[in-house]
């Protein structure tokens, strides 16, 4: 199964994919970098600056900042990390920023529900603005 991320809602994507990567589907998400978060942009920018402050930097938690990255822990928090089931479906999602060679022109999955332009939330960020603020390397 191919997501298009593009202008979805993170966490509603999130818990999608990890429902069918539980059914056992191979579930790839193309232009992760486009997927937005809701709630006014400063509020969610300090969230994800103190989820990134915490811990020590040698020893950890470890924060991702790449796109692709964030979004497929994000996903993978919703599986059950802790059961088999669980660890076989984190292996089943893929994130890609942007279209790769091998998904164009394939169809891509319905996924209108999910879009934030479905919502009455006018307030959000996409996830590469959050990733640069956040100070993602180039």
């Amino acid at each position: 199964m191919i997501i298009d991320a593009k202008d979805l809602i993170m966490g509603r994507l999130a818990s999608f994919a990890a429902k069918q990567a539980l059914r056992g589907e191979t579930v790839d998400v193309i232009n992760a970098e486009k997927v937005v978060i809701t709630g006014s942009r400063k509020n969610v920018l300090e969230r994800y600056i103190q989820k990134r402050d915490r811990g020590h930097p040698y020893s950890g938690p470890f924060f991702q900042r790449r796109e692709e990255k964030l979004l497929k822990k994000t996903i993978t928090g919703m599986l059950p990390h802790k059961q088999e089931k669980g660890r076989k479906a984190t292996k089943n999602i893929k994130c890609y920023t942007g279209i790769p060679p091998q998904f164009q022109g394939k169809p891509v999955a319905d996924t209108t529900k999910i879009n934030v332009h479905n919502t009455r939330n006018f307030k959000y960020i996409t996830l590469q603005e959050l990733c640069s603020l956040l100070g993602r390397k180039q």
